[in-house]
């Protein structure tokens, strides 16, 4: 008897990607995203990047799950309330593409990403609602050396952009005065921040997240694929008139970050519970010498009260510090954070850990010497799944 084929029409998953000319899956399979953001906007991005076959996924988001989210939120259902939002996002991603290796980060990226994710990352994706925040991203970015793309949206209009620096315009180049004004005024009060932050996030539609947050991650399948993405420039979408075009943004001369940002050397030895003095020690001995170590990140080293003078150190992250600290505990006034970005050599304070001074898991601090600057990834902190 004849044996006889039998011809499947079962198409694979990835079948309709793949038919795509110039798809190639194992670049999209191998790729590593950083999302920043699991609101509206974040929902989009990483709903997108699961269902497009994106094989590694970090998630961060401070914020838990409340009712009010599940109009804007496709990853989120009613039993999620008061459940991180980053957690529900990673679960809800992974449903959709179990082979997807992902890691929820419930924290704020000022304070609590360490600037190893930013590096590990191919390209990072910022779902964000603040200054504060994205100029944090635009400055950890430009220190690895990594893209990212920009998202923001309020009712029915959003933005999407890229920035690459130093190569294209970053994030602070598109910032005005007034923003630096507003962003400073936040940065002063430790109180003025919290009520910034509880003052409510920003009104939209799901549309609109929808909208943009598909583009955020069209953006990321493109750089993948090296073609040319929307890096910087950016594209304005105006839902209630259609009016949508194209922006191009010029670097500021100003800038900072328009230089070729220091080599990084992971070294697995060092971990957040290392003294930095052995961490200054390492670095004298590849410079040749040590001025200072500094950080990525503002930590405030006191809080001092203008009315009476009272100091206390509390060697913390603005965002960590709580209202009752922020008040002074003599006369009852509001204190004012005294930030600290950097240690000199034979300071007191390298006796202590980046993790005592307030900095995060697997940070990389940067030592300087003259001209001479070399960045150092507290490569220990790294989960094993995430090395390179």
């Amino acid at each position: 008897m004849e044996r006889q084929e039998v011809l499947s029409l079962v198409e694979g998953r990835f079948a309709r990607l793949t038919a795509i000319q110039w798809w190639d899956h194992q670049r999209v399979a191998g790729a590593r995203v950083l999302v920043i953001g699991a609101g509206a906007l974040g929902n989009e991005v990483v709903k997108n990047l699961a269902l497009l076959g994106v094989g590694h996924l970090v998630i961060v988001d401070r914020d838990c799950v409340e009712m009010s989210n599940l109009t804007r939120s496709v990853l989120f259902r009613e039993s999620d309330t008061g459940r991180p939002k980053a957690s529900c996002a990673a679960q809800a991603a992974q449903e959709i593409y179990p082979a997807l290796r992902v890691q929820a980060i419930t924290g704020n990226v000022l304070a609590d990403v360490g600037l190893g994710y930013f590096r590990w990352a191919d390209v990072v994706v910022g779902a964000l609602d603040n200054r504060e925040a994205r100029v944090f991203v635009n400055s950890a970015c430009a220190r690895v050396g990594r893209v990212w793309i920009d998202g923001g949206i309020e009712v029915m209009h959003g933005l999407v952009r890229g920035f690459a620096p130093p190569k294209t315009a970053c994030y602070e180049c598109t910032m005005s005065q007034v923003d630096w004004q507003l962003l400073n005024q936040r940065r002063s009060c430790l109180q003025l921040a919290r009520r910034a932050v509880a003052a409510g996030g920003t009104p939209t539609t799901p549309i609109t997240a929808s909208v943009i947050g598909a583009l955020q991650a069209q953006e990321v399948i493109k750089f993948v694929h090296g073609m040319d993405s929307l890096l910087g420039r950016g594209w304005f979408f105006d839902g209630a008139s259609y009016d949508c075009y194209p922006v191009s943004y010029p670097i500021n001369p100003d800038c900072p970050w328009h230089f070729p940002p220091p080599p990084i050397e992971p070294v697995a030895s060092f971990t957040a519970n290392t003294p930095l003095q052995t961490i200054a020690d390492y670095a004298a001995q590849r410079l040749g010498g040590l001025d200072a170590l500094d950080f990525a990140r503002e930590l405030v080293e006191r809080l001092q009260c203008p009315s009476c003078g009272q100091e206390q150190f509390v060697w913390q992250p603005a965002e960590h510090i709580q209202e009752d600290q922020a008040r002074c505990a003599r006369c009852g006034n509001e204190c004012y954070p005294l930030f600290c970005h950097s240690l000199p050599a034979g300071s007191a304070w390298l006796a202590r850990s980046a993790n005592q001074l307030g900095l995060p898991r697997w940070e990389i601090v940067w030592a300087r010497y003259g001209e001479n600057m070399l960045g150092i990834e507290l490569a220990g902190d790294a989960p094993s799944e995430m090395s390179r």
